[in-house]
């Protein structure tokens, strides 16, 4: 079993839309979404849950107003301001840090671990689908990622399937590294702006420093041809695999409205040319 991840520097690049074709175009695999902070490949693969747990994340606090006698230090410690003049907290501006129930003399404060969000087991018509939804403003997305290609994986191996197709969150930050950690193989998808080209230098140094092998396309290459180059000569310089590079096509606006992938919807050359990548990164993957 293989696992694929596509990650991007930042949202808007078009690595949901290829994941969406990637899992038309594989076979024997299983899906995950692994932006839980803003999933949307559920938008286009259109699922049936089957199977629906809650998630547990940080923690909040509770006063117990039968023991607390109303001293003041948890108002005088809160440095987020959480504690009203009446003892009640603020969900909201409470961290969970915990130290108004350390401090408290009457251990009169519970924390309390939240309820974060909820993770999903789905039926599509590409086959299963492992996919989250983060509570607004919760925190533990990275543990969230983490649960959601556990599962995933665990569906590979009781269903004897080839591949795991991750839609990877955008940017480097922790959910960007649970989703790549022990990953055979990365695709950055990237543009050819000023802001790409620093934002796939990010997403490259965390690839190398977690030694995964990275292969690199630009989607909406005839924007800036130049760039295009620069993205080019980096990737041959940096020993990354160069995948291929995809025009700017309404297309991909026109597939999503029919909540379907690029591949389904359309076989011109943009389908084309997305099919071609797909075929590169099968074969890199039966070299790992």
């Amino acid at each position: 079993m293989k696992e694929l991840v596509v990650v991007s520097g930042k949202g808007g690049t078009g690595k949901t839309s290829l994941v969406a074709c990637f899992a038309a175009l594989a076979e024997k695999k299983v899906m995950a979404d692994c932006d839980v902070d803003a999933a949307d490949l559920h938008l286009i693969l259109n699922p049936v849950i089957k199977r629906k747990e809650t998630f547990s994340g940080g923690f909040s606090a509770v006063i117990n107003k039968d023991k607390c006698i109303e001293c003041g230090k948890c108002i005088e410690l809160c440095k987020f301001d959480a504690v009203s003049e009446d003892y009640e907290i603020d969900k909201i501006s409470c961290e969970g840090c915990g130290v108004c129930a350390y401090f408290c003399p009457e251990k009169a404060i519970d924390m309390i671990q939240n309820i974060s969000g909820e993770w999903y087991i789905s039926d599509t018509r590409f086959g299963k689908f492992v996919h989250a939804k983060l509570g607004i403003a919760e925190e533990n997305s990275g543990k969230l990622v983490a649960i959601v290609r556990r599962i995933a994986r665990i569906i590979a191996k009781m269903e004897t399937l080839e591949l795991v197709v991750v839609d990877g969150s955008p940017g480097i930050g922790c959910p960007v590294i649970s989703s790549i950690t022990g990953a055979d193989y990365v695709l950055i998808v990237t543009e050819p702006t000023l802001s790409g080209k620093h934002d796939l230098d990010r997403m490259a140094k965390l690839t190398n420093h977690f030694k995964v092998r990275t292969g690199v396309c630009i989607n909406k290459f005839d924007l800036n041809l130049n760039v295009t180059e620069e993205i080019e000569k980096f990737c041959n310089d940096n020993s990354f695999d160069f995948l291929g590079k995809i025009p700017y096509d309404d297309v991909f606006i026109k597939a999503m409205i029919n909540r379907k992938s690029v591949v389904e919807y359309s076989n011109d050359k943009t389908s084309e040319i997305i099919q071609n990548i797909w075929n590169i990164i099968v074969g890199q993957l039966k070299k790992l």
